[in-house]
This record gives C-alpha cells, sequence and structure tokens, in this order.
C-alpha cells in the first residue's frame, strides 16, 4: 500500500526533498507542489519529466502523479545562491573541472595535489568521478581500503594517504576491473558521503577531481559543499576549448557564483626528452590563452605534453613528485599563480590568512 512515508523517503533518496512544498496521497493518485531550481521553463520541464520517470521506476504505473511546479522569485534565487554548508577544518575547495574528458584533468588534480603538499599545505584529493576513478592507479593505492573511525561518536572514513595528500576515490569501495553502474541520484549521494563522512582534519585544500561535462555530479558537489574557486583544464584545439567555454558558463551562473579561479592550458606543447628547449604544438598554440583573455579569466600554467608525466600516472608516483625537473617546476609556478588568484578572488579571507596562504606558496603578498 502507498503510503506518504514511503513517497517521503523516496523524495529524499532521490534528493528532491528540499524543493517539496506540499504532498498529499489519495489511493493511487500523489498530489506534490514544487518549485524548481530555476525560472527558466526548461528546467521545469525537465524536472517534470524526471520526476514521473522516478515515480514510474519507482512505484509503476498503476500510481499517477500529479504534479504542479511553480518558479522561484529572481530574489529568491539571488538570496539563496548554492553555496553548501561548510566542513569543518577544510579551509578552501577547489573544483577541478573540464568541459570534455581525454583532457589529462585528473592528472593535473594529482600533480597540483602533491604540488601543494611540497609546499607545505595540507592537501585532500576527492576523486568525484564516479564512473572512471583514477586516483588510486596515481597514487599507487590500488586495493587499500579505508577504514572506520570514530570521532566524537560518528563513524567517518579515515582517508586514505600518500605523498603527503588524503585522498579517497569510489576506486576504494570497487573492484578495479568492476564497473559502477548507477543512476545520478545514487553516485550523488556516494559523492556527499565521501565528502561529509570523512575525518579530513584539518585542511588548507580540499581538491575536488570532476568528471567531464556539466551534469548532475557537478550541481550536487556544488551544492553540497562550500566551493572557494573552480580552475579548468583543457588542451589547446579548438573542439577542446568549445567545451570549456560551456564549463565555464556553469560556475558563472547567477545561481552558482563560484569564482573560476584560472585555466590549466594541458598538453600545451610537445618537448622530447633528447631536445628539452624544443616545443611542438601538436594541438595548437595558445588557444587556452586567446580564450582566457575573451572571458576575463587568468591562464594559471601551460603544462607540456612530456612522456614522463604519463609513465608517472602510470606507477602510480605523479611527475611533480620529480626533484629538479623542468616538469616539477612548472607545476610549481602553475600552484603559486592558483594560490595568487584564489587570495585576490577570496573577498573574505581575512588578511592575515591572505598572507599566510601567499607566502606558504613562495608567492609575495600583494599590497591592497
Amino acid at each position: 500500500m502507498l503510503t506518504k512515508e514511503k513517497v517521503q523517503n523516496f523524495l529524499k533518496e532521490i534528493e528532491v526533498d528540499d524543493l517539496v512544498n506540499n504532498l498529499q496521497i489519495m489511493g493511487n493518485d500523489v498530489y506534490i507542489d514544487m518549485t524548481a531550481h530555476s525560472p527558466a521553463m526548461h528546467e521545469k520541464k525537465k524536472l517534470e519529466a524526471a520526476m514521473k520517470q522516478a515515480f514510474a521506476s519507482e512505484f509503476g504505473e498503476e500510481v499517477h502523479l500529479k504534479l504542479k511546479i511553480v518558479s522561484p522569485e529572481p530574489s529568491e534565487i539571488q538570496q539563496s545562491q548554492i553555496k553548501g554548508k561548510q566542513i569543518p577544518g577544510i579551509q578552501n575547495i577547489i573544483a577541478i573541472a573540464s568541459g570534455k574528458g581525454g583532457v589529462g584533468k585528473s592528472t593535473v588534480s594529482a600533480n597540483m595535489a602533491v604540488t601543494l603538499a611540497k609546499m607545505g599545505f595540507k592537501v585532500g584529493l576527492l576523486d568525484a568521478d564516479i564512473y572512471g576513478p583514477s586516483v588510486p592507479t596515481m597514487f599507487d593505492t590500488e586495493g587499500q581500503k579505508p577504514i572506520s573511525v570514530e570521532i566524537e561518536g560518528r563513524n567517518l572514513m579515515k582517508p586514505i594517504e600518500n605523498y603527503g595528500v588524503k585522498m579517497l576515490s569510489i576506486g576504494y569501495f570497487s573492484g578495479a576491473n568492476q564497473a559502477v553502474v548507477w543512476r545520478g541520484p545514487m553516485a550523488s549521494k556516494a559523492l556527499n558521503q565521501m565528502i561529509r563522512d570523512a575525518a579530513w582534519g584539518e585542511l588548507d585544500f580540499l581538491l575536488i577531481d570532476l568528471p567531464p561535462g556539466t551534469g548532475d555530479i557537478h550541481l550536487s558537489i556544488i551544492q553540497e559543499v562550500p566551493v572557494t574557486g573552480a580552475v579548468i583544464v583543457s588542451t589547446p584545439q579548438h573542439v577542446a576549448l568549445a567545451d570549456v567555454r560551456k564549463g565555464i558558463a556553469m560556475f558563472q551562473m547567477e545561481s552558482i557564483n563560484i569564482p573560476v579561479l584560472g585555466l590549466i592550458e594541458n598538453m600545451a606543447y610537445f618537448t622530447p626528452e633528447e631536445l628539452p628547449d624544443n616545443k611542438y604544438y601538436i594541438f595548437g598554440k595558445q588557444g587556452a590563452q586567446y580564450m582566457a583573455e575573451d572571458l576575463g579569466i587568468p591562464v594559471l600554467g601551460e603544462i607540456p605534453l612530456i612522456q614522463s608525466i604519463r609513465e608517472a600516472g602510470d606507477v602510480g608516483r605523479p611527475a611533480a613528485l620529480q626533484e629538479n625537473s623542468k616538469i616539477a617546476e612548472i607545476y610549481t609556478e602553475t600552484a603559486r599563480n592558483m594560490v595568487e588568484s584564489l587570495v585576490e578572488r577570496n573577498k573574505n579571507l581575512p588578511p592575515t590568512e591572505a598572507v599566510k596562504i601567499t607566502t606558504m606558496a613562495g608567492c609575495s603578498p600583494k599590497a591592497k
């Protein structure tokens, strides 16, 4: 028998309970009044279609869903910008994103994490790519499992740690050859648990390696955590940059409004080991620079296409750990640029904290 409690639990499970204003059940008819995230008509239609499909899948065709979806007032959108609840102990949360797959975003995330750790920061890395987790491989931690620890009466996951970076990934919970076949709400729920139910401790930076694109998981992360800023990774060619523009547009939406700290151009040029001063622009030259100028965001770094970066990632020791190497220098400079951009854009950061962060990164504090 269909009960109100059963429907309420299902609404919670698919994470729309906060949008529901009224719920009534009469026999097999379920009456729900909802407020959409956005006043846009296509968003309301998408929500309606998703709700009908979810209800049919859960309760069968005999249950009739009667939906009424209203738009939020513009002033409500501005007042309830998606900021998420603060995570105790974590100072800055950086989302590392890309408009499309195959641009080396996870490799950049791994190397940025170890670079920040080498600078003396306390760093965490969350692998939010539910369907293609690569952090366990890149940090040589495959097969490891997070243990449960009790903190203040709560059982929390203890992140895996290597090279001074604390990490969580769905790859630690599923087998190496096991496909993760989940719908959006399940994937979002797993991510929220890895963020909220983890013993991250004190962190200066939590980097979140987002999956490619602009879908459910991105919105869930943005809704769940107070992201300080986003870093976009792209390769120089036109096809990749066209998708990057969409990724940047998502973070700059009025209802999200997360500062884009800058763009990292990955595989910017090829440098053979035997000719370290030669640069071959295989995917085009300065594509990211032109786009960054057009969008008014900085280029944080140009990462070359070097064989050792790929080899280092495959054996689980990120290339940025190679002391006195060219690639370690490039990642260090990129991390410094990111820190400078973060301090400049974080208007609420106390001046003393701003100075501390910049000097730890080896940057000169900017005069105000």
